[in-house]
């Protein structure tokens, strides 16, 4: 891939953003569980959110930012399972792992766009973002764990 200028990669990572925002509220329309649908109007919000994020950056020209926050474990379930298919009557544990999918490729997409730049201000942005999308993978595959391995009164 290649960089014309930040602002056109702030572009990318917007339209991106704005994918994924219109993806979960879609997937929030097919989903019949309350508690399920709660969890992808958070992310969708999120996502949102991180849109407005990237186009204050953009206004500012350059972003001051640091990362927030500790580490997000990666649980891996998301690189080690299939990605089901989206479909009606999807179950709780599948809306999860295709969460934890999407944010997989989030956060693969900030640290590539990362990688690109050198230390500075730029570097930081893409960091602090794929630390987010990584927190939303490790929601998500936290909650798809405890739908898919429900806990039994024995322990």
């Amino acid at each position: 891939m290649k960089i014309n200028s930040m602002e056109s990669v702030i572009d990318l990572a917007v339209q991106k953003e704005e994918e994924a925002y219109v993806f979960y509220m879609k997937l929030c329309d097919i989903v019949t569980d309350k508690e399920v649908k709660s969890t992808l109007i958070y992310l969708a919000k999120e996502e949102s959110q991180h849109k407005e994020f990237l186009m204050k950056c953009k206004e500012q020209v350059v972003c001051n930012v640091g990362v927030r926050g500790g580490d997000a474990m990666d649980y891996q379930v998301a690189e080690h399972l299939s990605k089901p298919d989206i479909k009606k009557n999807i179950n709780s544990s599948e809306v999860y792992l295709i969460a934890a999918n999407r944010e997989l490729n989030a956060y693969n997409f900030y640290k590539g766009m990362a990688d690109y730049f050198p230390e500075g201000p730029e570097k930081t942005l893409f960091l602090r973002m794929a630390d987010e999308e990584m927190k939303h993978k490790e929601k998500m595959e936290y909650l798809y764990a405890n739908t898919a391995f429900p806990q039994t009164a024995g322990g």
